[in-house]
């Protein structure tokens, strides 16, 4: 009968994907410029959000959308034309800039056929942390009360973590590290440079953000370090 070869006919097992499928899978932040609106800047449009990156990178609540044309060399008007107000022009550069930072970070894991998962996930971070290592406390309070200003930083943070967890589940399943809670260690590894950023906290750091999340992230990756089988 139809129904008894149905029943009788087991499923194809799904094609096990690759680990720049899975990598690729993780879903990434929405961007504050959209494709299309991305896509329309100009060479110079870019070239002056790269530079208002830097410019801003001591502050900026004390800058009008005036004060950022005449020290970037360029017209009102084409400011305007990447954004309509100096709150969001800031929010575009900095979201661009942690896009550029995440490709950065994803290309530092390494080729699939030579990649060991908890190297790719140390060499991951690491890049990563560059976004944060300029990263001052009179920027972190204007961001912090910019409207948009903390979701951005927790969008790409939440993509961090999504990326850490996969690279450690991979590290676990190449016998690398034991069995572990991996989201709970992507949090405390990934998350942190994102506390470090902190208005309240990154005043009372000895060194940079960036310093302090590399720090975290080596004590942590020691401690998962599979056991070899002498030392079991």
């Amino acid at each position: 009968m139809v129904g008894d070869s149905i029943a009788m006919t087991s499923r194809a097992p799904d094609r096990v994907r690759s680990i720049e499928e899975r990598l690729a899978a993780v879903p990434r932040p929405i961007p504050v410029l959209s494709r299309d609106e991305a896509a329309a800047l100009t060479s110079r449009q870019r070239e002056i959000l790269t530079e208002l990156t830097k410019l801003i990178s001591n502050g900026f609540s004390h800058l009008t959308m005036a004060d950022l044309a005449g020290e970037l060399g360029c017209s009102l008007r084409t400011l305007y034309g990447i954004a309509g107000s100096r709150d969001l022009l800031v929010l575009v550069a900095c979201d661009r800039n942690l896009w550029g930072a995440g490709r950065t970070a994803r290309e530092a894991v390494g080729p699939e056929g030579e990649l060991r998962a908890l190297a790719g996930v140390r060499r991951y971070l690491r890049a990563a942390t560059r976004a944060v290592s300029a990263t001052t406390p009179a920027f972190s309070a204007d961001l912090a009360a910019l409207p948009g200003g903390r979701q951005i930083n927790e969008a790409h943070t939440t993509y961090l973590v999504a990326m850490t967890k996969e690279l450690l589940d991979i590290a676990v399943e190449q016998g690398d590290i034991e069995p572990i809670e991996t989201l709970v260690m992507a949090h405390a590894m990934a998350g942190i440079s994102n506390v470090f950023i902190q208005p309240d906290v990154i005043g009372t750091l000895s060194g940079s953000p960036k310093e302090a999340s590399d720090q975290v992230v080596d004590i942590i990756l020691g401690g998962l370090t599979a056991r070899t089988p002498e030392s079991k």
